[in-house]
């Protein structure tokens, strides 16, 4: 078990999104977030206060967290600095890498002398299994985007929320580094091996209630060339009785793409919608859930009834304006 509260790390991360690891378990869990720690240059900022590691610890944090999602996921020697003060001051430390904590034997050996633990979110606790394609009882949603970090986690977390909200049956299933962190279980996916992807979806999502709904995390984008194999493991492992399609408006490119730009909405519609009919013929898609972060909010608002009048499907920003929507387009299935 991950001791909380937390001290959030950020780093040097070149952007707000970069650090989505720490900005969601804020969000979501901002009992545990007892301060943000950044270095020179880091371009992300929580909206907490700064702290360093001794004022968080005399604040009483316990584990530093690494809240930072580079690209390829790899602990630097500038982090590694402050990583070693950290456990030499008595944190425990807990990452979602994949640069894996306990392959980097200097800090293996700093936790060892100081008593404290390390923990590896991204290293799956399970043997999975390969997926059979059976039908399970209960029902499923999955959010997929037109590409990554768009709100596909945030998405499932709100419509749980508000189903709960509403004394229904629904769980969120998390299947990334944040969503771990934030309800403390889940299968890390992109760190399981390929040909057992698919099936920890389905271990993942088990039986249940005929009226249950599993909220299931959504991770990259068919459409984005690095990240398309782990939706293609959700689209199959998760046989999705509804999908809600993410989208982020104001993006130029695909994240870390320049050179390639984001479908169209209708595009992703019948593309994700053809791949989910194979492991489930009667899947539907109810909703469209777009991050209108960097909008104002006339412009959000312009923006929703435009897509919903084209689409002909309820369009929210369940963020900005709430989930409602989203989970009565639920009820018609």
């Amino acid at each position: 078990m991950i001791k909380t509260p937390y001290l959030l790390f950020l780093g040097d991360a070149p952007d707000q999104l970069g650090a989505k690891v720490a900005i969601g378990i804020k969000d979501w869990r901002p009992e545990n977030a007892v301060a943000q720690l950044r270095m020179e240059g880091c371009q992300a900022n929580l909206g907490i206060q700064d702290m360093t590691l001794a004022e968080a610890k005399a604040a009483g944090a316990k584990t530093l967290v690494i809240g930072v999602a580079n690209r390829g996921g790899i602990i630097s020697n500038a982090w590694k600095v402050v990583l070693k003060d950290a456990l030499a001051m008595g944190y425990d430390l807990a990452s979602g890498l994949h640069n894996l904590l306990c392959d980097e034997a200097d800090l293996v050996e700093v936790a060892t002398a100081n008593g404290c633990v390390l923990h590896d979110v991204r290293v799956p606790s399970v043997q999975y299994p390969i997926a059979n394609g059976k039908k399970r009882s209960g029902k499923r949603c999955l959010t997929v985007g037109t590409d990554c970090s768009v709100g596909k986690m945030y998405t499932a977390m709100a419509m749980d929320a508000e189903m709960r909200k509403r004394g229904l049956k629904s769980a969120f299933r998390a299947t990334g580094q944040t969503g771990i962190l934030i309800t403390g279980g889940g299968v890390p996916l992109d760190a399981v091996i390929a040909d057992f992807m698919a099936g920890s979806v389905e271990y993942l999502t088990p039986d249940n209630d005929p009226d249950h709904w599993d909220h299931i995390e959504g991770q990259g984008s068919l459409f984005h060339v690095s990240y398309s194999g782990v939706t293609m493991a959700l689209v199959h492992g998760g046989q999705p009785d509804a999908l809600i399609l993410g989208h982020e408006p104001t993006r130029l490119h695909m994240r870390g793409l320049p050179e390639y730009q984001q479908p169209s909405l209708e595009n992703l519609r019948d593309v994700a919608l053809t791949l989910a009919r194979v492991g489930n013929p009667d899947c539907q898609v109810v909703g469209i859930s777009v991050n209108t972060q960097h909008m104002s909010d006339a412009e959000a608002m312009s923006y929703l009834a435009e897509v919903e009048a084209r689409m002909g499907l309820p369009t929210v920003d369940p963020i900005r304006i709430g989930a409602g929507r989203l989970v009565d387009a639920l009820a018609s299935i």
